[in-house]
């Protein structure tokens, strides 16, 4: 839990496995859903030439001085899109299991949100879930079986109304109980756009601190999942990350997961809570039954290193894991992986620290270009003294999807004698 927020404060398409273990909930995931977007071998070809690029064996720092034609750009413009769909997947790496917090069990990350949930239930009376089919478990089967155990007056269904499932939260929420609201699919929470970074945002700052709905929590599913298409496919964490007020939270794993949501239910400001969709099966680890906490926050070093610092949340962590193997098995580069996990406010000592290191820096997420909240961690580093060359890798710019736009011309930008370049995942 942290103090309350002032005002003033604070891609991919990518694969499951085609089969899962009954404890995973026994629903198995297509084929299909392993295509994806190149991430993984983007940025190795990204790291291959930025060493190339080096001299002696070593890489150099890029102050001011331009790199040749050409640099990370694909090998050919012609390149069959389909080779790099085959290429894309990603391998959901499981945390030890952790011993500190008491008898564990395994738990695909559904089970785990369910079992937060539950643990919240009981621990608070006052506690309530409310939104679209959570009464019979959700589309997700994230609150399966908790109407029966604490009844329909606590775990109910509300109308298809994003805009009035989180007005409804703010109003229990102000008169001190803890609102727990669902929107179904990330995608559709734009709605309540308004009820969020004008109302739930605003409402202790404008009262003067007399009146909050700091126990709000929105949960919803996000990001990719390799059939959502258009409306079941979006990362709209950025939105809400230029929005002071709240906390915008995205868990890698089932562990993380329970930790951060219960955090979140406890936390007194109002916090989103985005689920990644394809983990909800796919990922599975030992997640402790009882409750516990992880920090809201604060970054998760997962890897140490000296050569690059990669950052990433949510699902994009499995695969800058992958590319950090890679990379260190080809190509002799050590990379610091960072999981970046609160959005907002996010963790800016932890991840300059890394940079000052290692003296790169490459974010990685699943939403678009423009605007994404790479943008926001590649500018607050480019502030330091001490750091060499940014670069952000993120998904596919929608509204430039000709041929000639897939790989654009670079935003040269020279501050403080660093070079940043502005790059973009091949499309999916």
């Amino acid at each position: 839990m942290g103090p309350p927020l002032q005002p003033n404060q604070c891609g991919s398409r990518l694969g499951a496995p085609p089969s899962l273990p009954a404890e995973c909930g026994g629903v198995a995931c297509k084929p299909g859903l392993r295509v994806g977007m190149a991430v993984a071998a983007a940025i190795a070809c990204r790291l291959l030439r930025l060493r190339a690029a080096g001299a002696g064996g070593h890489w150099r720092r890029l102050r001011g001085a331009g790199l040749p034609r050409g640099f990370l750009q694909p090998a050919s413009a012609g390149e069959d899109a389909a080779q790099w769909r085959r290429v894309a997947h990603f391998t959901f790496q499981p945390d030890p299991e952790p011993l500190e917090y008491g008898q564990t069990q395994k738990m695909n990350l559904f089970q785990a949100v369910t079992s937060a949930l539950d643990n919240s239930l009981a621990k608070d009376p006052t506690a309530v879930i409310f939104g679209e089919d959570v009464a019979f478990g959700g589309v997700f089967r994230c609150t399966v079986g908790l109407r029966d155990k604490y009844g329909k007056d606590r775990v109910f269904n509300t109308p298809l109304c994003e805009q009035g499932i989180v007005g409804f939260g703010i109003g229990i929420a102000v008169t001190g109980a803890t609102a727990i609201a669902e929107i179904q699919f990330a995608d559709y929470i734009f709605p309540a756009f308004d009820q969020i970074v004008n109302e739930a945002a605003k409402y202790r700052y404008r009262s003067g601190d007399l009146f909050n709905c700091g126990s709000l929590t929105i949960r919803a599913p996000w990001g990719c999942v390799g059939h959502g298409a258009v409306y079941h496919s979006q990362s709209p964490e950025a939105f809400f990350a230029h929005c002071p007020g709240i906390k915008v939270v995205v868990p890698r794993s089932p562990f993380q997961a329970k930790g951060l949501l219960l955090s979140c239910i406890e936390d007194k400001n109002p916090c989103i809570f985005f689920e990644p969709k394809i983990l909800y099966r796919a990922a599975v680890e030992q997640v402790p039954v009882e409750p516990y906490n992880i920090p809201l926050s604060q970054a998760e070093v997962i890897q140490e290193g000296s050569d690059v610092t990669l950052v990433a949340w949510g699902t994009q962590v499995h695969v800058i894991r992958e590319v950090a193997s890679m990379a260190q098995e080809k190509l002799g580069v050590s990379c610091e992986v960072i999981d970046l996990r609160t959005i907002i406010p996010w963790d800016v000592d932890t991840v300059c620290k890394s940079v000052i290191k290692t003296g790169r820096l490459l974010v990685s997420h699943e939403a678009p270009l423009t605007g994404g909240f790479a943008s926001e961690i590649s500018s607050t580093v480019q502030q330091l003294e001490d750091t060499g060359d940014v670069e952000e890798i993120r998904g596919w710019k929608p509204h430039c999807i000709s041929a000639g736009r897939m790989f654009p011309e670079p935003r040269g930008s020279y501050i403080k004698s660093m070079w940043v370049r502005h790059t973009i995942s091949p499309r999916f």
